[in-house]
């Protein structure tokens, strides 16, 4: 991984940023971005000034694809894959979540997560990784989650989709199917319900491992499946979810 460059996308926190501070350790150079200028640059600030750039950004905004792309190259004259994630979408149900709720999410998940890959792929001259972290609702709805179940399945199809146009050009493309990990966005959608704790309680014990995962140990399958280590691996899904999803 050593001087590869990689832009993650929603990475100022949670997953991303422990991706981020896997292939940095690995000596990659990153480009971060996220919504939140102060949470970014922070971020960055952390991971190191010589191997690290902050964007803010919104996957929503049409430029913002292009405009990643061209920080990295402009930073470091290469790029070499990315990992396209995105906040997650308001809890709700599908009967009562708001339609402008749905369609800002189909503008940050599927357009924006659409627009990377291109721009990425488009920038990956001697060939490259994408990896989009999904979610385990892709094979298990998720209750509470309505907006997240009805976007990343179709997301999952467009990976898979990805894989086969982007493979002649050795680009490879894959899903991450991450579980329940300690995180802001975990502990935010807990706070929905009358006892968070509690309702944690619940979640572990539906875990064969009996506890959630931390955000390196997601960070560190990100990294293998980026790197050219795996580079028989594209159009799959991997869960790293301490075995929670039932489907074989």
């Amino acid at each position: 991984m050593r001087d590869r460059v990689f832009l993650l996308s929603g990475a100022s926190r949670g997953l991303g940023r422990a991706t981020a501070e896997v292939l940095v350790a690995e000596g990659a150079y990153v480009v971060i971005s996220a919504r939140g200028e102060d949470g970014v640059q922070r971020a960055a600030a952390s991971l190191g000034t010589a191997r690290a750039v902050g964007v803010a950004a919104d996957n929503a905004e049409p430029a913002a694809a292009e405009r990643l792309v061209a920080t990295a190259m402009a930073k470091w004259g290469r790029l070499d894959g990315a990992l396209i994630s995105v906040g997650g979408p308001a809890p709700g149900s599908a009967l009562d979540s708001p339609e402008e709720h749905w369609r800002a999410a189909f503008d940050s998940v599927f357009m924006g997560g659409l627009r990377l890959a291109r721009a990425v792929a488009a920038a990956c001259r001697d060939g490259g990784s994408i990896a989009f972290v999904l979610s385990s609702s892709v094979r298990s709805p998720i209750p509470g989650l309505a907006i997240s179940n009805g976007l990343r399945p179709g997301l999952a199809g467009l990976a898979k989709t990805l894989a086969d146009e982007l493979g002649p050009a050795g680009v490879r493309v894959n899903g991450l199917l991450p579980g329940s990990f300690d995180t802001e966005r975990t502990r935010e959608i807990a706070a929905h319900n009358a006892d968070p704790e509690a309702y944690r309680r619940r979640r572990e014990a539906e875990i064969p491992m009996r506890r959630y995962g931390s955000p390196p140990e997601f960070g560190r399958v990100a990294a293998f499946i980026l790197s050219p280590v795996a580079s028989y691996m594209t159009g799959t899904t991997v869960a790293v979810d301490g075995g929670a999803l039932r489907a074989i």
